[in-house]
């Protein structure tokens, strides 16, 4: 499982004092008010950002940052990954996930045979849409419904799933 969970990219700096607009890779874009530091991944290192104010705009969550007071020195980190540590991440309700821990995780099928590998997840409105890569290189979309999933053990890197008629 990963230990940090991606919460936002910068997309661009926000004004000349050091703000930037970041586009929210988290389901609640409300959690930022209450984080109080996110980790920025340069591709070189890594910084912890103190948080000093939190907006919203649009689409956008608009962040300043403890001691970056200009727009030159912050812009620099435009298009840069911003992380939390698990421990500072949502709690889960029963029968949720991450989407970074479900990445790559087998799936079988009732019988025990493997279909295939969870490659991504699509948020639609109604349900999230689990893309599979099959064995045979096919691609499968299964609903994240009850009656499709029937067991996810993130630990063992395992799900059990039934396939509706109609799905393949």
């Amino acid at each position: 499982m990963e230990e940090r969970l991606q919460v936002g990219i910068i997309s661009t700096t926000h004004g000349v004092r050091g703000e930037v607009k970041v586009f929210p890779t988290t389901d609640d874009v409300n959690r930022f008010k209450k984080l109080k530091n996110v980790i920025l991944d340069t591709g070189k290192e890594t910084l912890t950002l103190e948080i000093e104010g939190v907006k919203f705009f649009k689409k956008f969550v608009i962040l300043k940052f403890i001691g970056y007071d200009t727009i030159e020195e912050i812009e620099k980190y435009r298009g840069k990954s911003l992380y939390v540590d698990r421990k500072d991440a949502v709690k889960l309700k029963k029968d949720e996930y991450f989407i970074a821990d479900l990445l790559g995780i087998g799936v079988f099928l009732e019988d025990g045979s493997r279909l295939g590998v969870l490659q991504d997840v699509i948020e639609t409105g109604a349900n999230d849409v689990y893309q599979i890569r099959m064995e045979d290189g096919r691609e499968l979309l299964l609903p994240a419904i009850r009656q499709c999933v029937l067991e996810v053990d993130v630990e063992a890197g395992r799900m059990k799933v039934r396939l509706l008629e109609g799905l393949l």
